[in-house]
């Protein structure tokens, strides 16, 4: 899709409202995870060297349209200002005198980060109203949040129809990554789906084998496909009301062309805790007492050499219970594949949402893959292809 980025703005001396993404994982007030932030410097840094006066919003958490103390960005000023290696504004409000105020006091290059969006209720609504306090404070917008894209709210949608509306570096990377991903991918193309249910990725699995040439299934979800053809699955996590939907995903899949690939081996344990006994059987040796935990090096194998004629790769899901070895093995085994085609220069991988980026870090290649979204929700609904607001709007 057509949007416009920075290379499409000249913003000296204009007051720029950044879009940001600052719902941020905090443990006893201390922020445990930088990267968002990390991510959204680039854009803020470029903004300010180019003599813009930027002005960040975001939400953070749920306040449910009230002022939660806990809820407040403040504590983000220090991280963005550390980050950035410059001093970082604040004010109490993210509309209204106050914060029309600060953001007319900016000079050339300098930041200012508003109180949280979600302590208006009008922010979850879209409410236009709100969207013009917004607007008011600024003479362009930029969104650097995908990760909050596909949400239609005031300070994502609303505004974004106010002002002249661009792209952030990192929204730009998100898009051109999954575009390059699914849009207009070098074929064949390869997808990885785990999680638990399939109940939860119906779009998911129906966008992707109609998009894609391989599609290989993990993650509890293979135990229901495994179920609906007839194997037996123990007492393992599976949807016995999903058997028939997964028949139904298996043959509009074959019929458009797309291959669905299953485990062919399976690792079984007595219950999920750390190295708890188990062993690899057979598709139909999973004892009526244990449980599937992760797929066998039959399935890693199986995969890996997929993986190596293909030339695009994308990954939603584990294979197995990664947090707790050893049934992290497959999925770390398939990653550290990934990473070396990867850096080989032989398959582009995109990877991201829910427990992805987690399984991926954990594996210790995010880095080295071409793309790694830290977007959750946004990141899915676009694989599911559904429209997101927040970048339709800046079409």
């Amino acid at each position: 899709m057509a949007f416009r980025t920075l290379d499409d703005l000249d913003p000296r001396g204009l007051r720029v409202l950044l879009r940001a993404d600052l719902n941020l994982p905090v443990k006893d007030g201390k922020i445990t995870d930088m990267t968002r932030i990390e991510r959204l410097c680039p854009t803020i840094a470029e903004l300010c060297a180019k003599g813009a006066r930027v002005i960040v919003c975001s939400h953070f958490d749920r306040p449910k349209g009230k002022r939660v103390p806990e809820m407040s960005l403040k504590p983000m000023q220090a991280a963005l200002s550390a980050s950035l290696g410059k001093p970082v504004a604040f004010t109490d409000d993210c509309i209204g005198a106050q914060a029309e105020a600060a953001a007319a006091a900016l000079k050339d290059g300098e930041v200012l980060l508003l109180e949280n969006t979600r302590y208006h209720a009008g922010e979850e609504k879209n409410d236009p109203a709100l969207a013009t306090g917004l607007a008011k404070l600024a003479d362009v917008f930029v969104n650097d949040a995908f990760s909050a894209a596909h949400r239609a709210h005031s300070s994502t949608e609303g505004v974004a129809r106010l002002l002249p509306a661009y792209a952030g570096r990192l929204m730009q990377q998100e898009l051109e990554a999954l575009d390059a991903a699914l849009g207009k991918p070098q074929r064949p193309v390869v997808a990885i789906v785990g999680g638990a249910k399939v109940s939860t990725k119906l779009d998911l699995l129906g966008n992707l084998s109609s998009k894609v040439d391989v599609l290989v299934i993990g993650g509890a979800m293979a135990n229901t496909f495994l179920a609906a053809q007839g194997h037996g699955v123990g007492k393992s996590l599976q949807e016995a009301e999903m058997h028939e939907t997964a028949r139904e995903i298996l043959a509009g899949a074959k019929a458009r062309g797309c291959e669905i690939v299953l485990p062919l081996d399976l690792v079984v344990a007595e219950g999920f805790a750390a190295h708890s006994p188990n062993r690899v059987v057979g598709l139909d040796g999973v004892p009526a007492d244990m449980m599937a935990l992760d797929v066998g090096p039959a399935t890693v194998a199986d995969v890996v050499k997929r993986l190596a004629s293909a030339k695009t790769l994308v990954w939603n899901g584990p294979f197995g219970a990664f947090e707790i070895a050893p049934f992290d093995a497959a999925t770390v085994a398939v990653a550290k594949e990934v990473a070396r085609l990867t850096e080989a220069g032989r398959l582009r991988s995109v990877g991201g949402g829910g427990d992805t980026v987690s399984a991926l870090r954990h594996a210790g290649v995010s880095e080295r893959m071409s793309y790694v979204s830290s977007a959750g929700g946004a990141f899915l609904e676009w694989l599911e292809g559904k429209e997101l607001p927040g970048v339709a709007a800046l079409s």
